[in-house]
């Protein structure tokens, strides 16, 4: 993987993926337990501004693992997003920098609070009477799994409707593709098309990212960012096997706990 932050996005799949094995293979232990560049596009929205939460607030706003019993909360993989704010990022198209902020769950402008977390697709598991050979496509079924990274922003102001804006510019001054550098490493994105349709929250933006990979393979990332108020819910999907599933229970369930 050649840009640092794709680089981080995918290790962080590796890292839910590797913890979901163990489900997906089953037990024969009785007792074990399965488990900166600020917006500059002029907001849209004509509504009031209303007041940025904190760090602890959007905490507890995040959605849980019995909110979400299709997936598995990982808080080993949900600590390294803690880091991603110490890699600077650029980018040859300035308008395009705020999507690779937005897969790296980087704080974009000056958000007044963030949360973030790391959930992967609860893998399916072979029946107890599964053979070997189940088992390990099982296991390799695992490994394709999609991990969803959730951050939570919120801001002061029109801060929030300028962050949407500029997902939206620059899903269309981006779609011809552009290239990020972050720690030397330069990685192309190929073309940014539109992506899954989004219900809910006061307005979305759903992208599709293709990257090239190591060896000459191709990435397609998912970016979903909607809006709720003052908070601006961003999800980075991504996939080891390259083609990323679009995780729209999750995105609902996350929404509407926003209120």
């Amino acid at each position: 993987m050649r840009s640092t932050l794709v680089r981080r996005t995918v290790l962080t799949a590796s890292a839910v993926s590797l913890a979901l094995l163990s489900t997906a293979c089953g037990s024969d232990k009785a007792d074990d337990k399965k488990p900166d560049a600020k917006p500059s596009a002029a907001a849209s929205s004509a509504a009031p501004a209303a007041k940025g939460k904190t760090d602890a607030e959007l905490t507890a706003l995040l959605v849980t693992q019995a909110e979400a019993p299709d997936y598995v909360v990982q808080a080993e993989a949900g600590a390294k997003l803690a880091k991603v704010d110490s890699t600077p990022v650029t980018t040859d198209k300035a308008t395009c920098k705020v999507l690779v902020q937005s897969q790296a769950l980087q704080k974009v402008g000056t958000p007044t609070g963030v949360a973030r977390t790391a959930l992967g697709a609860k893998p399916k598991e072979p029946a107890e009477n599964a053979s070997p050979e189940e088992k390990l496509e099982a296991i390799k079924n695992a490994f394709g799994i999609t991990t969803t990274m959730t951050g939570l922003s919120s801001y002061e102001g029109k801060g929030a409707e300028e962050l949407l804006a500029s997902v939206k510019a620059a899903g269309t001054a981006c779609a011809g593709g552009f290239s990020a550098t972050a720690e030397g490493d330069t990685t192309k994105y190929e073309s940014v098309k539109p992506g899954p349709a989004v219900t809910g929250g006061d307005e979305s933006a759903s992208l599709s990212l293709t990257a090239d990979l190591s060896g000459g393979d191709k990435g397609t990332i998912l970016i979903t960012v909607t809006r709720k108020g003052s908070t601006v819910a961003t999800f980075s999907s991504v996939s080891l096997t390259g083609t990323a599933e679009h995780p729209k229970a999750l995105i609902d369930t996350q929404v509407k706990k926003l209120g």
